[in-house]
């Protein structure tokens, strides 16, 4: 960590950008994902799915630039590289060989559902370490999550719905 007069308290700072850096390897994770699920889908809905794919791949970019610049600026190092990502991420792996649209909605939705379990507990552990500006961020990022799960969901029948994907998509460490 480098010195900084931002005042917070050092140990706010390691614990934020350890924070912020698990969720960084998650967000590297999940636009991939999202970008995998783009190239690979095929259906009847192809086109508004694809596009939908994308818009979230984007969304997680963000995501993913807000979660890192945050690391920086507490005097920390964003661990952004896919080295890192692979090493830290707490997503499952993203199934490969599928193709259909409701295996790729499956698949990113509950890979989404884990992330935004995780930002809600990372909102509430920035706020009790004394960070209620990454605890912010996390908001943020969680109702974007919110939303674009939003979507994905209206994309899948309701019996696909009523399982618990987030339970399918965190690896525990």
């Amino acid at each position: 960590m480098r010195p900084t007069n931002d005042t917070i308290g050092f140990n706010a700072h390691a614990r934020s950008v350890e924070l912020l850096n698990r969720h960084l390897a998650a967000a590297i994770d999940l636009h991939a994902q999202a970008k995998q699920a783009h190239w690979n889908v095929r259906g009847p809905n192809f086109i508004a799915i694809h596009q939908l794919f994308d818009k979230i791949a984007g969304h997680v970019e963000a995501y993913s630039d807000t979660i890192a610049e945050r690391a920086a600026a507490l005097a920390g190092t964003a661990r952004g590289t896919i080295q890192a990502a692979v090493e830290s991420s707490f997503l499952a792996p993203y199934r490969l060989g599928i193709a259909d649209e409701q295996s790729h909605l499956f698949a990113l939705s509950s890979a989404i559902a884990a992330f935004g379990a995780s930002a809600r507990e990372a909102i509430a552990t920035a706020g009790a370490i004394g960070d209620p500006v990454t605890a912010d961020i996390f908001t943020e990022v969680t109702r974007g999550l919110n939303s674009d799960l939003w979507h994905l969901e209206s994309h899948s029948p309701p019996e696909t719905r009523d399982m618990a994907p987030a339970s399918l998509a965190v690896v525990r460490l």
